[in-house]
């Protein structure tokens, strides 16, 4: 189904560049919305190739703006929505920040959604699970808030789902876990492992490294948002992306470092660390779901889908030179 026209809020950042790129690719009419900024600057599609970007209709303001967002909507057909505030640690510091952005944005982009007839797939993320209270984590699990961040996530995709029962919107949930790849911010911990040794530094400096993730390849996202965005009989549903593998923070320091050839010790760093009751130590989940409604399945699966995934995420970094380097050797929220 290429031809459409949608929406792809948070087009500028690690998961909305990739996925605009791949949505032109197909031939569809992509309108990028991105936050607004004195600089021009369209993020990491700045550096999308000329015969992209030319296709690309670039809609450059805030999600906080209803009006803004309904004009942004207007003849689109399908919202991606992609925008929001994203870590964990400064959700800490300005927790109002995180609701106007990612509860109030999303109500935004629901109310526009509504008045001009789209359908919406809202992004959600693995964090409002919390702790695993079963593996694997299934679409059926308890939701439990452990930062303002998830609680805010939590908040958006309530507000999505409750349209479609009260209103009859066309909305629908995707929830990646762990998304990692090229373009993901040197403050996550897979960048922050790669920068660091990549720098020369042996003594890596992390948080927690007995949590486990679910750690999923960008480029499986994609697919996964496209599949949700063609297809009809998931309105309503809450559809989780996961490669079904469990990997703990240790595990994944010592297979960036073996990919790389290096010995490496592991330092904790108290400012890295998140408070003990808000720390999410365990996340696996069941992508059945998203087999037997989108007909998805990650490519990078597995431990050794895993390591592929990690070895390519290096040879961006090495390509990409000092820049995304020098930014892991310094703690940022």
């Amino acid at each position: 189904m290429s031809g459409r026209r949608i929406l792809v809020t948070g087009a500028e950042g690690f998961i909305g560049s990739h996925l605009t790129e791949a949505l032109v690719r197909r031939g569809d009419q992509v309108r990028a919305f991105t936050l607004y900024n004195s600089f021009d600057s369209r993020g990491w599609l700045d550096e999308a190739a000329p015969e992209i970007r030319s296709e690309i209709e670039f809609f450059a303001s805030d999600v906080r703006d209803a009006a803004a967002v309904r004009n942004a909507v207007r003849d689109c057909d399908t919202v991606l929505h992609l925008a929001a505030l994203i870590s964990i640690p400064y959700s800490y510091r300005a927790a109002e920040s995180f609701v106007q952005t990612n509860v109030l944005g999303t109500l935004n982009v629901l109310n526009a959604a509504l008045e001009h007839g789209a359908r919406v797939v809202q992004t959600s993320t693995s964090e409002v699970y919390g702790t695993a209270q079963f593996v694997p984590i299934t679409e059926d699990h308890p939701l439990q808030a452990q930062s303002p961040y998830a609680a805010s996530k939590i908040g958006a995709d309530q507000l999505a789902l409750s349209f479609h029962r009260s209103f009859g919107l066309a909305a629908a949930v995707l929830r990646p876990f762990n998304t990692y790849g090229p373009r993901q911010s040197a403050r996550a911990v897979i960048p922050t492992i790669i920068g660091q040794l990549l720098a020369g530094e042996r003594r890596l400096r992390l948080g927690s490294l007995h949590p486990t993730r679910d750690f999923n390849y960008v480029g499986d996202v994609v697919n996964a948002f496209i599949a949700m965005a063609d297809a009809q009989h998931v309105v309503g549903e809450v559809v989780n992306v996961a490669s079904n593998f469990e990997i703990s923070i240790g595990d994944t320091a010592r297979e960036i470092a073996a990919a790389l050839g290096v010995n490496a010790t592991i330092e904790s760093d108290d400012r890295r660390i998140r408070p003990a009751a808000s720390e999410v130590d365990r996340l696996w989940a069941d992508n059945a779901k998203a087999s037997r409604l989108l007909g998805w399945a990650p490519r990078y699966a597995g431990l050794d889908g895993f390591r592929r995934g990690i070895g390519e995420t290096i040879g961006w970094f090495q390509r990409r030179g000092a820049e995304p380097v020098e930014k892991a050797l310094n703690y940022t929220i």
